[in-house]
Formats: C-alpha cells, sequence, structure tokens
C-alpha cells in the first residue's frame, strides 16, 4: 500500500472581511485609526520623516544625459584580434560564426574596434574602429573598410 502524504497549505488572512475572516471585525487587525488602517502605502513610504528621506538623499542628476540613455557599443580590443590568422576578414558575421559576440549584443548596440594593445598580424577590418585602432591596424600592414556604429 502507498503511503499518502498531504501537505497542508494556510493562506494568508484576508483582512477587513467581518468576523468570519478570523481576524476579529472591526478593526481586522490594522490597530485604530491611521494612514496605515485605511489604504495601501506606497514602496517608499518612510513615515514622517521628511528631511532625511531616501528621496531627498539621492544626488540631482544634471547635465546631458539626463532624459536619455546613451548606448554604447561593444567593445572588441586589439589584443583578441591578435589570436585571429593573418588576412582574416573581420566583420559582424565573423564575430558571431567565431563567437566574439552575440547576435543580440550587434543588433541592440553594435560593435567597435579599440586600439588598446599593438597588432602584428595583417587584418582587414570592416568594422567601426577607433583612431588609434586605425592607425595601429595600418602600421601592421592591414586595411579598414570601416563601417557606422548602430544606435548611437
Amino acid at each position: 500500500m502507498k503511503k499518502l502524504t498531504t501537505v497542508i497549505h494556510k493562506g494568508k488572512k484576508r483582512l477587513g472581511r467581518g468576523y468570519g475572516s478570523g481576524k476579529g471585525g472591526h478593526t481586522a487587525g490594522r490597530g485604530q485609526k491611521g494612514q496605515k488602517t485605511r489604504k495601501k502605502l506606497g514602496l517608499m513610504f518612510e513615515g514622517v520623516k521628511v528631511k532625511k528621506s531616501f528621496i531627498k538623499r539621492l544626488p540631482f542628476l544634471r547635465g546631458k544625459g539626463r532624459f536619455s540613455a546613451q548606448i554604447k557599443p561593444f567593445p572588441i580590443h586589439l589584443e583578441a584580434l591578435q589570436e585571429l590568422p593573418s588576412g582574416t576578414i573581420l566583420n559582424e558575421e565573423y564575430l558571431i560564426k567565431e563567437g566574439f559576440v552575440k547576435k543580440s549584443d550587434i543588433s541592440k548596440k553594435g560593435v567597435k574596434v579599440l586600439g588598446n594593445y599593438n597588432l602584428t598580424k595583417k587584418l582587414t577590418v570592416d568594422l567601426p574602429v577607433s583612431k588609434k585602432a586605425r592607425e595601429k591596424i595600418i602600421e601592421a600592414g592591414g586595411n579598414v573598410t570601416g563601417g557606422s556604429v548602430k544606435n548611437v
């Protein structure tokens, strides 16, 4: 014979539904008078203190970028490109195929090659490139056909 196990789940008390709710009638466990007895309070409610409330302690957002979020392209450093074989044509499809970036990252942000490292391989780069990266790629014997960064 199988042993039956029962799960007992006790639901939360429903307040303000009369004496049959199990929490008394009149005030229904909310005490006497006051703001908390009558309605739900917001997440940011801190009582009566005003001088040091959470909102007052936050810094003001001033200047550029206040009204819109800036989407920066996904960076690819020359250090990572050093591992590629010479003569590689570097474009978005190649980056996705080799697993450098996800397709969703490219479609949302775009990519940009940054020149923080010396390059010794000859590469053809068909992506947006920083000034320093362009100089270093051309210096190594490669060429840059470039492109524009998406959503910037």
